[in-house]
């Protein structure tokens, strides 16, 4: 509930301001931003950027509110393949290239399945994967992630992100 009639539309010109085109993002190493068709999209995530973290992930975790995820940054673009091992909260994973835009999605990975989840589609022409988001299950379409939307982050090198941070 707003306390007043003002704060909604004050809101909904920070949000706009924001983000007007592909202009530049506001950015936090917390926080994963993307451009949709609806809006931008923010989650809380933790970072996974090294081989330890890389390596536990999300496993063992029992819940993963709403919101929140777990970035994965790799140093350079490379072909990734995920799997479940240890993992029993369904996810939906976003993988992107090294401008940030989103190349492929998979959701609902079935926990504890150790079957790889490749980082690429079928055909795609350039596999390499710079980051990887991993979200609850559902929430993708929910918040409606979809193939070629970009993403803002300081990890990004700014020269190439498609939404540069400011």
């Amino acid at each position: 509930m707003w306390p007043n009639k003002v704060a909604p539309a004050a809101f909904f010109l920070s949000v706009l301001a924001a983000f007007p085109g592909a202009a530049d993002v506001a950015c936090a190493p917390d926080r994963a931003t993307f451009q949709t068709d609806g809006g931008p999209v923010s989650f809380q995530v933790e970072l996974a950027d090294d081989e330890a973290e890389r390596a536990q992930g999300l496993m063992f975790r029992k819940s993963l509110p709403r919101g929140d995820g777990m970035l994965f940054i790799y140093d350079e673009p490379r072909a990734v393949s995920f799997w479940m091992r240890n993992t029993f909260i369904p996810l939906d994973l976003i993988f992107m290239d090294e401008a940030g835009v989103i190349r492929h999605i998979h959701r609902n990975a079935v926990p504890l399945d150790e079957t790889p989840i490749p980082g690429a589609a079928v055909g795609d022409p350039s596999p390499e994967r710079r980051m990887i988001l991993e979200i609850a299950g559902g929430e993708a379409g929910h918040f409606g992630l979809a193939v070629g939307q970009a993403m803002a982050h300081p990890a990004l090198d700014q020269d190439l992100a498609e939404l540069p941070c400011r």
